[in-house]
């Protein structure tokens, strides 16, 4: 089990930048591969990015490479989700997810991760 708390949600305009950030609470979380997904009103919940549990790898939704990185601090339990050159489409709940799966390059389907966080809210308005 491992609780997961996002931050870092907030209203911006086009072209801004935000930070997301997700705490877990378990101490194993060098174990977990981790995600973000998000979900826009009337839409099902896609993918967004991961990376693997040393945090050498990574994958990302052709939508959002070269705009966004994901990273991880494994000393402090959190996932990271520099969010760059924001759009109006990218408006939506974003989502922290953990799988004890294992890494593979490529989009992610919501089913292959177990764990979730609440989820955090960004706007982003012309």
């Amino acid at each position: 089990q491992v609780h997961l708390v996002e931050s870092g949600g907030a209203s911006v305009q086009v072209g801004g930048s935000l930070r997301l950030s997700c705490a877990a609470s378990e101490g194993t979380f060098a174990m977990f591969v981790m995600g973000w997904f998000r979900q826009a009103p009337g839409k099902e919940r896609e993918f967004v990015a991961q990376v693997d549990r040393p945090g050498d790898m990574t994958s990302y939704a052709d939508s959002v490479k070269g705009r966004f990185t994901i990273s991880r601090d494994t000393a402090k339990n959190t996932v990271f989700l520099q969010m760059n050159s924001l759009k109006p489409e990218d408006t939506a709940v974003y989502y922290c997810a953990a799988t004890n799966r294992a890494f593979y390059s490529g989009v992610r389907h919501p089913r292959d991760f177990r764990y979730w966080g609440n989820g955090t809210l960004v706007t982003v308005s012309s």
